[in-house]
């Protein structure tokens, strides 16, 4: 996210902290010149206390400032600045992110994800692919991906987005890169907080928090409800939980911080749309779909030992299990999921080296999440009898990875990365009631080795400016359940997914504006492809296949350009915040579709944000959201109406910080769109239930005490 900050013409940025340390040395040397050009017999010579103050700079800005370092495209989102409104899912806070797509459907945290095209075609249930996830840097996907429920959004203090290889130190080594999201702690959210949210198609949402420091420990314990009536019929979701860490800092060396987050959750969701539906009967909901969570928990801690030689390391240790009761409403064949993982994460961090004479900063990091207990069982509804199970329990993702920043001269940095990737999947069924009479086996079990090289090249053009550049490879291994589930009684020999990139840009700014610029282009073999073949029905389930495609490109432009359009003298202001997507995702010369596009995101997306902001506290905003049409099938027949939508916003911020309120409007001129599709694989020109509807004109409301 680019930071709006207020500055005139003729100055440059200042960082704050940065600032306050160089007046406090300029002061002191000032002082001690005086103090050296008394004369010897000068009695009891004293300094006058000097006081430097500077605002203390915020977890988010932090973690700008480091990510700054990276040669690509990188974001940091301040969770804060999104409360200001609605903020009940990853949608509200990955808007305005260039490159990146995020739409709920059902009013759920259930989102569809991706960035730079990963899982662009992924069945929409909420998952989503070619993205790892991570809370405070521990992994929160694993071998059968990423559980939609914890994206929401419950006690996050600032999301760090980290676009393709860019993520190289988190472990991640997918197409999409890396989302991280940073917990509040007791530190940076002491006090009591309450937060009540209301609106349209009985939208609920409270939450209360409390946070504190005492003595060396730190706490921070937040617990959310929501729930919603749904805007198709029969689309209610409700979920509740609970977010804690504690903090203890043994000495300046030593600290460690324990997290918890445990949520349930149920929600129906509704049947995709004919086009035609989704104009005149949007609500409609013939095959409804329910979905259970009886406790999502991921526990973990981080330790962090800093040496004699200011290097780092990081322990961290994580928990995470899962269940899902996939159809637990209305599916003619329920489905039972448990998944547990277990992972490892080490990062050790040396800073201030040098190397044949130039600074050098050096990391290592492993990662290791392993599957330690995963299966599905499936049963028929009506006769309670047991129709499949498939086991997945030993599947696993290692990443060991080597990078090094050297600093060639005052304004070039080179960075260069190797990592080392070991894979295991295993898919087994071990009873089905049915009968494979296809050439599939019954079990899938390989373990691959890969090496993905990076490296990259950043360069100050001007104080303002810099332009960055890298060439990448990326390895996305299937989750589990793309090998197969319980809709057929065989499994898929599907491979990792693998591309090499190549990135470069520009990002800075000067008098009112502040943006960047960014072009890349993957070379994608062996891409990671699904399709509906069986669309849902009253007596059976939808049925998704996934299989490794031809070669295809993945390219697009990315750029965001924030302006001070205006400041008044009392500090009032007027923003533009704005952000563009190309996407050109397509096959390279396919057997069968030749050039065709990839089905399943828009070609072009834009975003706009003008906001009028006054130092009292009250501020009122204007945002819009246009996207193009895109293909919903391999065979490009039919595609996705293309759609524009407003909204508003106002609120008010006490100047005390005690309490705020806000009125969030979207939708404004009632559009009837798609946030998502299905994908087919010819649709034959023919209009086909392959679209979820996105809600009408909406408001919610909400209002929040610090106390």
């Amino acid at each position: 996210m680019f930071r709006l900050q207020r500055f005139n013409k003729n100055t440059r940025r200042l960082d704050p902290l940065a600032t306050a340390s160089s007046l406090g040395l300029l002061l002191m040397a000032v002082h001690g010149a005086s103090l050296a050009a008394e004369p010897d017999t000068a009695q009891d010579p004293r300094l006058a206390t000097v006081t430097v103050t500077g605002a203390q700079a915020t977890e988010a800005q932090k973690a700008e400032k480091q990510l700054a370092k990276v040669p690509g495209k990188t974001a940091v989102i301040d969770n804060r600045e999104i409360e200001k409104g609605r903020a009940s899912n990853a949608e509200d806070v990955l808007a305005l992110q260039p490159g990146v797509f995020a739409q709920a459907t059902s009013g759920s945290a259930a989102n569809k994800i991706s960035i730079r095209g990963s899982g662009l075609n992924t069945f929409y249930q909420g998952y989503v692919l070619g993205i790892k996830f991570l809370f405070d840097g521990l992994p929160l996907t694993g071998p059968g991906g990423t559980q939609e429920d914890m994206l929401d959004m419950a006690g996050v203090d600032h999301t760090e987005v980290l676009y393709g290889a860019n993520a190289f130190n988190y472990s991640a080594l997918s197409l999409g890169g890396a989302i991280n999201f940073v917990s509040k702690t007791g530190r940076t959210d002491p006090g009591n907080y309450a937060r009540f949210e209301a609106g349209s198609y009985g939208y609920r949402k409270q939450v209360l928090s409390t946070g504190g420091v005492v003595d060396n420990a730190d706490y921070y314990v937040s617990v959310q409800h929501n729930e919603r009536d749904g805007y198709q019929h029969d689309t209610s979701n409700e979920g509740q939980g609970i977010v804690a860490n504690f903090g203890y800092v043994f000495n300046p060396k030593l600290e460690t911080r324990f997290f918890l987050r445990y949520r349930e959750e149920t929600l129906t969701q509704g049947n995709t749309l004919t086009k035609y539906q989704l104009k005149h009967d949007p609500r409609s909901n013939n095959v409804p779909f329910g979905r259970k969570k009886d406790g999502s928990t991921l526990v973990g801690s981080k330790t962090t030992y800093t040496f004699d030689d200011n290097a780092k390391l990081e322990v961290g240790l994580g928990y995470n299990d899962y269940p899902l009761l996939n159809g637990w409403r209305y599916s003619a064949t329920p489905q039972d999921w448990r998944s547990k993982d277990i992972n490892l994460t080490l990062r050790y961090l040396r800073t201030g080296d040098t190397f044949l004479g130039l600074n050098s900063d050096s990391t290592v990091t492993f990662s290791n999440t392993r599957a330690d207990l995963a299966d599905v069982k499936s049963h028929f509804r009506a006769t309670r009898l047991k129709q499949q199970e498939t086991n997945y329990t030993g599947s696993r993702d290692t990443v060991f990875s080597l990078g090094n920043e050297l600093q060639l001269s005052d304004n070039v940095w080179l960075s260069s990365g190797l990592s080392f990737i070991d894979v295991k999947r295993k898919a087994e069924i071990e009873y089905t009631s049915g009968s494979n009479t296809t050439a599939f086996p019954n079990g899938v079990e390989y373990e691959e080795h890969d090496i993905a090289p990076r490296i990259g090249l950043r360069y100050k053009l001007t104080p303002e400016f810099e332009v960055f550049g890298n060439v990448s490879r990326s390895i996305d291994p299937p989750v589990t359940w793309q090998l197969g589930s319980t809709g057929t009684p065989y499994i898929r020999d599907v491979r990792p997914q693998k591309a090499n990139t190549v990135e470069f840009g520009i990002r800075g700014g000067h008098g009112i504006f502040d943006g960047s610029l960014t072009l890349y282009r993957s070379w994608v073999q062996k891409e990671l492809l699904s399709v509906v073949v069986r669309q849902a029905t009253a007596t059976q389930d939808q049925l998704v296949a996934t299989s490794n495609g031809s070669p295809t490109i993945h390219q697009g432009v990315e750029a965001g350009l924030n302006a001070l359009l205006w400041e008044g003298a009392s500090g009032d202001t007027v923003t533009l915040r704005q952000a563009y997507t190309l996407n050109d995702f397509h096959y390279r010369h396919d057997a069968t579709f030749g050039d065709n596009e990839l089905p399943g995101l828009p070609r072009q997306v834009y975003q706009a944000e003008l906001e009028y902001r006054q130092t009292g506290g009250f501020y009122a905003q204007l945002n819009a959201r246009a996207a193009s049409s895109y293909y919903v099938d391999f065979a490009n027949s039919w595609s996705a109406p293309s759609y524009t939508l407003w909204g508003a916003k106002f609120g008010y911020e006490a100047p005390s910080k005690k309490w705020e309120v806000f009125v969030d409007a979207r939708n404004l001129t009632n559009e009837r769109y798609a946030t998502a599709t299905n994908t087919a694989y010819d649709a034959n020109g023919q209009d086909s239930a392959n679209f979820y509807p996105g809600d009408p004109i909406n408001v919610t409301t909400g209002v929040a005490f610090r106390f």
